[in-house]
């Protein structure tokens, strides 16, 4: 017999036709509820409501609608809480009105009631309720305990009854809480007041610190244990942070007694708490979770460093405790072989790395006192040999030295301990393989590291050991030669962490050897010259080298590639500026020692400039040819500066920069700002000569030189119609008028200003009917500076009349007719600027 329709058809027939009845009970039961909004009347229910959100338990009747279960619980809390305020009312406040029978009487009946009373509520399935009336009956417990000191034992100390009750209460609530385990606030509870007993017997006891630093960590402890074993993840937690929190204030309390101990003697307690502080810490972390056990095993290393060497370090000076612990950290590696868990390896190992990088910042400030130290002497440039050698040098006497012994030690040590980890990489990685995971940033981290610090503890063996003068100087040259060279092997083939680090560590090496030289002239020039051919060698090598890479190099994606370039552009131009600014030293050196005043000797500074101007011809297009040539215009402006205070030997050096920024304008790619700047140089240094000279009329030796500038210019424009009016007339023309307009301020006459305006209005006109930038701009100037000057004396004596009032009444009224049309005004100055860009 065969099914008609078949089964598959009629099975979607009838989930069809059961979706249509759901979707139209829907329609019925959303119309139902909205008469009965509208009747505001109560309806009888339906002969088939829907479901309830959740089933009642057996044999206990439906529970009707009720307001939500948020609702429920604040209601609650707040009855809860407005019994407990009358409880503690009742007991403070209202005691004295009854006897001790019915004082007693009333208290124990309450605290019995709402101690049974959650037990019938959790029969009933009133959760919410049975938790508000624990809370309550924990409240009443507590009070309890308080009325029971007042009047059974009142002559008890308070604080050691205190130790008993919150023993007592933690076994009670602990008991109520396992016979009741569907309450989940007792055994939390519990757990809190086995925080107090041991630290209010303790303080009952009147004990010491470290009695107190084993009442916390045997607290810690059974908080341990409560943590692996307790019941639900209520009491875990809870047990957990009273845990953290009373082992780490215990330890605490140990590593304070262990550092201010003055003998062995006195070390050992405080090291046999830290020690058994380490043992509950390995405890709780060999079954803890991952996080939380890397964080136990991180403890229990800290710990044992401090336990082991705090006992070590009582036997030695203080000044040696920095070694003790930072080789205890050492020990501790270790530790990372023996067969424990692999997260409370890790911690033991970030313990020991925590140790060590601790055991640097201790060092550094012998570091900072060698390298700022030598800042005094650029306020006693050859002075001669300081007294005290190089502690004089650094202006810091022995007692200043006397705690900061070990410093170099420390540094060296943990430098080699990265040197060796960086050189023996893969072994590294074979003995931590199942512990830790080091990429390989992590290797060029400890080879940076290492060139760091190992030259920061050479950099302050000279001062620490109290060397002479000429044997810290001749150091600290050596040094710099040294990390320079692990720079220039580290960098040839790329930028990397290692040679970076080294060439920042050389370039501070070479700032404080240079200072420290400047105590004696004889130190000063081999210093510099010993420098200056470290510097030069780095640069010419790290320049061969960066060529040679750049032709191996693979293809690589553009912003790679640019940042590969980039960097090593850097690096091939910090050396060669480090050299300019050696030469810069030794040109002001050599002009010192040739007994010249400090203008006099500028034109020696010039030769610096003039030799990286030849530099920048020979390398050209090479990334350090730019950086060179601006570290020799740095020297020729100190040059300039030099030169100030004489005016004849700044016109000289200003005419001598001219003449090096000409020599530079020749190579087609400095021309753009090498040209204007030999223009601008040669015309102020005329203006100069010419003003040191006494020159009153400027005009007989300008005009000779402006018009076959003029000359020059014309035929440059008709060789080239392109040029710029700047290049071809700017320079003559400025050649002129600049230093008639200043005469013709100066003079009290009206020829020279007539002429000068005469002059400055044809040039105007003539730029605006040639479209000429230069011509229209500098006579305008000149034309506008010359009316000034004539009106000057007019516009005061009409300034002096007019009522105060009224130039600021003016000036408002200008602001407000520039306000009222200002897009007009930005219109007509994008015009004005449109036209000259448009001039030549």
């Amino acid at each position: 017999m065969e099914h008609v329709p078949p089964p598959a058809e009629e099975l979607a027939l009838l989930d069809r036709e059961l979706a249509r009845l759901d979707a139209r009970r829907s329609q019925l039961l959303m119309r139902r509820a909205w008469l009965l909004s509208a009747l505001g009347s109560p309806v009888a229910p339906s002969a088939a409501p829907p479901a309830p959100p959740f089933a009642a338990p057996p044999g206990h009747p439906a529970a009707p609608a009720g307001p939500p279960r948020s609702a429920q619980n604040v209601l609650l809390a707040l009855g809860g809480l407005l019994l407990t305020v009358a409880a503690v009312a009742f007991t403070l406040v209202s005691w004295g009105d009854m006897g001790i029978a019915g004082r007693s009487a009333v208290l124990a009946v309450v605290t019995v009631a709402a101690l049974a009373t959650p037990a019938v509520l959790l029969r009933r399935g009133l959760a919410s309720t049975a938790e508000s009336l624990a809370a309550l009956a924990a409240v009443l417990m507590v009070l309890d305990a308080y009325a029971l000191h007042r009047v059974a034992v009142p002559e008890a100390d308070g604080r050691g009854f205190a130790a008993v009750a919150a023993a007592v209460l933690a076994a009670l609530w602990a008991a109520y809480g396992l016979l009741l385990d569907r309450l989940r606030l007792p055994l939390p509870l519990a757990v809190v007041s086995a925080q107090l007993p041991l630290l209010l017997w303790a303080w009952s006891a009147g004990a010491g610190a470290t009695t107190f630093g084993w009442a916390l960590l045997l607290t810690a402890a059974s908080d341990c244990a409560i943590a692996l074993w307790g019941r639900g993840v209520a009491v875990r937690v809870t047990a957990c942070v009273g845990g953290w929190a009373t082992g780490l204030l215990g330890l605490l309390v140990a590593l304070a007694q262990s550092v201010s101990a003055d003998g062995v003697q006195a070390a050992s307690a405080p090291g046999a708490l830290l020690l058994v502080g380490a043992a509950v810490a390995v405890f709780g972390a060999w079954r803890a979770p991952s996080a939380q056990a890397v964080a136990g095993g991180l403890v229990a290393g800290l710990c044992g460093v401090a336990a082991v060497g705090g006992v070590l370090r009582a036997g030695v000076t203080w000044d040696w405790s920095v070694p003790v612990y930072l080789l205890c950290g050492v020990v501790l590696l270790a530790a990372v072989r023996t067969p424990l868990p692999r997260p409370v390896a890790q911690g033991l190992a970030w313990a020991s790395a925590a140790v060590t990088a601790g055991a640097v910042p201790a060092a550094l400030p012998a570091v900072g006192m060698s390298l700022i130290g030598t800042v005094t002497q650029l306020v006693r440039v050859w002075s001669g040999v300081p007294d005290g050698g190089v502690r004089g040098a650094l202006a810091a006497e022995g007692p200043a030295w006397s705690h900061l012994v070990s410093a170099p030690v420390v540094l060296l040590a943990v430098a080699g301990l990265l040197g060796a980890v960086h050189r023996f990489w893969e072994r590294v990685l074979r003995a931590a393989g199942p512990v830790l995971s080091p990429g390989p940033g992590w290797r060029a981290a400890a080879g940076a590291g290492a060139v760091a610090l190992g030259w920061a503890g050479l950099t302050a063996l000279p001062a620490v050991l109290g060397w002479s003068y000429a044997a810290a100087v001749t150091v600290q040259l050596a040094l710099t030669a040294g990390v320079f060279a692990v720079a220039v092997r580290g960098l040839r083939g790329g930028p990397g962490a290692v040679g970076a680090t080294a060439l920042v560590c050389g370039l501070l090496g070479a700032a404080g050897a240079g200072m420290l030289s400047l105590a004696t002239e004889a130190s000063t020039y081999t210093a510099f010259t010993v420098l200056l051919v470290v510097f030069g060698t780095a640069a010419v090598v790290l320049g061969g080298a960066a060529a040679s890479a750049a032709r191996a190099l693979p293809p690589l994606p553009a912003v790679r590639a640019a940042h590969a370039v980039r960097m090593s552009q850097l690096v091939q131009a910090v050396p060669a500026c480090g050299a300019v600014v050696c030469a810069t030293v030794l040109a002001r050196a050599v002009g010192e020692s040739l007994g010249l005043a400090g203008y006099r000797a500028a034109p020696v500074m010039l030769v610096v400039p003039a030799v990286t101007v030849l530099l920048g011809g020979r390398l050209r297009s090479r990334p350090p040819a730019l950086p060179v040539e601006l570290s020799g215009g740095v020297a020729g402006v100190l040059a300039v500066g030099m030169a100030v205070p004489d005016l004849p030997f700044l016109a000289l050096v200003l005419a001598l920069c001219g003449v090096l920024a000409a020599g530079t304008a020749v190579r087609p790619e400095r021309r753009p700002v090498a040209g204007p700047l030999a223009m601008v140089l040669f015309v102020l240094a005329a203006w100069l000569r010419l003003s040191a000279s006494g020159v009153s009329v400027p005009e007989a030796y300008t005009l000779p030189v402006t018009v076959p500038a003029l000359a020059v210019g014309v035929l440059r424009r008709r060789r080239d119609p392109q040029a710029s009016s700047w290049t071809a007339y700017g320079a003559g023309l400025a050649a002129t008028l600049v230093p008639s307009l200043f005469t013709a301020w100066a003079d009290p006459h009206w020829l020279r200003p007539l002429l000068l305006g005469v002059a400055a209005l044809v040039i105007t006109l003539a730029g605006a009917r040639l479209r000429l930038q230069a011509l229209l701009l500098l006579g305008g100037a000149v034309l506008a500076l010359d009316a000034l000057h004539e009106l000057a004396p007019y516009v005061v004596q009409v300034v002096g009349v007019l009522p105060r009032w009224l130039p600021p009444a003016l000036a408002g009224v200008l602001l407000l007719v520039v306000g009222a049309t200002y897009e007009q005004r930005l219109r007509d100055a994008r015009r004005l600027k449109e036209v000259l860009g448009r001039m030549r």
